[in-house]
């Protein structure tokens, strides 16, 4: 890992090189994409969510989510290539700055970045739920180390690094995903009735398709409908969307497509292995002490197997978790950097500067990750995953509309991506925190509930301005070139 950082700093030379690289094969770019999307939440977190309701969740987080996602970086990322390079985009704001010929909207859209900070304190209370038991130390310290260590090396390398220790971390997390799936064939001794005969047993809703007894896997509205309009969704996260960006050629996408889905596949399988761990701690307590969601993968890696695969085990996880952290560092820095701070400077500053400036956003990141990852090991709302997905729902549901918009029409009035993005915004929030829907209510409220009714808001939205605006002349002064 510390070869690939010190090669990618030395091929990093402006920030156009730290932000997409100079140009990988479908191979390295989809092991990447396939990493960057499987994060600590897919490896860490949620097979707790399994093992505390069972059937329900897997459905939601491991099928309708990755429907959904496939579905959508088949349609887009073809086109968003396409765009992207025409454009010489090097961030998702710079690039509806560019398409809708905006800079305001394009400053917008950074800013509304900053809530995938809540997705970068997830991952970092994963890791640290699975080092910090494992060494047997204090969560503060081993967190302290882990965000000096990842935001460290991720400042210098960008996505010349980044690009081949993600392949590098998709690899392993590939022997692990293997090694964890096939963990708990014991348990299917006597046929898969019988497995489901002693999940029953010990709670009879953990072989039911909705959980009524779950706060947020319910009916089929929350376990099928809106996990698959997240999914859809979900590809329009800066880290993820701009991804195609770094191929060498727009000949290379559809190799690098399958890559990343059949890899995909098998990440998101990880989460059966919630079923297993709730087989073998069925009160979910260890030596007497109640598990908390976000600790029960950590200890049934640690309880089941011996010190030489453990440490393999454990390695996987962190590579699941480091993959996606490190593309959210290099994402969120750069649209900081790029489309909030240098836009204020009158003139043009040399690439050094950009890449000075660019550290110090790193470094100020992960001054925040550390006070807020701190704040959720202390006293988590059930799990650190609520938070999470409560700021990256709300940013892609005010990213989906303008990345739609932009890939498939040609001439449209840039208000109409606007007005999609400010109410998917007020919708999101006010759904979420002024409790307007019987799923967004008490303590647990769901978000992807909120983030559905938010994208939906967001497309009304866009067909009334289109409506409005259908006659007026286009406001874009850039050629679109055809997706």
């Amino acid at each position: 890992m510390i070869f690939f950082v010190v090669r990618g700093a030395l091929r990093t030379r402006s920030m156009t090189d730290f932000a997409i690289g100079n140009g990988f094969s479908p191979l390295v770019v989809g092991l990447s994409l396939a990493a960057n999307i499987t994060s600590a939440a897919t490896f860490i977190i949620n097979p707790g969510f399994v093992a505390m309701f069972g059937l329900s969740a897997f459905i939601a987080m491991s099928v309708m989510v990755p429907l959904g996602l496939m579905i959508s970086l088949i349609i887009l990322s073809r086109s968003f290539q396409k765009h992207g390079s025409a454009f010489k985009a090097i961030s998702l704001a710079q690039w509806v700055n560019k398409r809708y010929n905006s800079p305001a909207y394009g400053r917008l859209m950074a800013v509304l970045s900053l809530l995938l900070i809540t997705f970068i304190v997830l991952i970092c209370v994963g890791m640290v739920k699975v080092i910090a038991p494992a060494l047997q130390a204090s969560e503060l310290y081993v967190l302290i180390g882990l965000v000096v260590f990842v935001f460290g090396y991720t400042m210098f390398g960008g996505a010349n690094s980044m690009a081949y220790t993600n392949a590098f971390q998709a690899i392993v997390m590939g022997v692990v995903a293997l090694i964890l799936i096939f963990s708990g064939t014991g348990h299917f001794d006597g046929g898969l009735s019988a497995f489901w005969g002693k999940l029953n047993q010990i709670d009879p809703m953990l072989s039911k398709t909705f959980n009524p007894t779950s706060p947020i896997f319910r009916d089929f509205f929350e376990v099928i409908f809106c996990n698959f309009i997240i999914g859809l969704a979900i590809v329009c996260q800066p880290h993820i969307i701009t991804r195609s960006l770094m191929l060498r050629s727009s000949k290379d996408i559809n190799k690098y497509l399958a890559i990343a889905i059949v890899v995909e596949m098998l990440f998101f399988m990880v989460l059966f292995v919630g079923l297993f761990a709730r087989l073998d701690m069925p009160d979910l307590t260890l030596a007497g002490k109640k598990l908390p969601m976000d600790g029960i993968m950590s200890a049934y890696v640690l309880e089941r197997f011996d010190t030489g695969v453990g440490l393999l085990v454990i390695f996987g996880l962190l590579s699941a978790g480091l993959s996606t952290l490190e593309g959210l560092v290099q994402s969120v820095s750069t649209t900081v950097t790029n489309d909030i701070i240098l836009p204020s400077f009158k003139s043009e500053i040399s690439e050094d500067r950009k890449k000075l400036i660019n550290r110090a956003v790193i470094t100020l990141l992960g001054v925040i990750a550390i006070t807020v990852s701190y704040c959720q090991l202390v006293s988590p709302n059930l799990s650190v995953a609520i938070l999470g997905q409560n700021g990256v729902y709300a940013f892609f549901s005010a990213a989906f509309m303008p990345v739609l918009l932009g890939i498939f029409t040609k001439n449209i009035h840039k208000l109409v991506p606007i007005a999609s993005t400010i109410v998917a915004v007020i919708v999101y929030f006010a759904t979420y925190y002024g409790e307007l829907s019987f799923y967004t209510t008490g303590i647990v409220r769901n978000p992807a509930v909120a983030g559905t009714y938010a994208i939906f808001g967001a497309i009304l939205a866009a067909g009334i301005m289109y409506f409005i605006t259908r006659n007026k002349t286009n406001i874009n002064s850039q050629k679109i070139i055809n997706a």
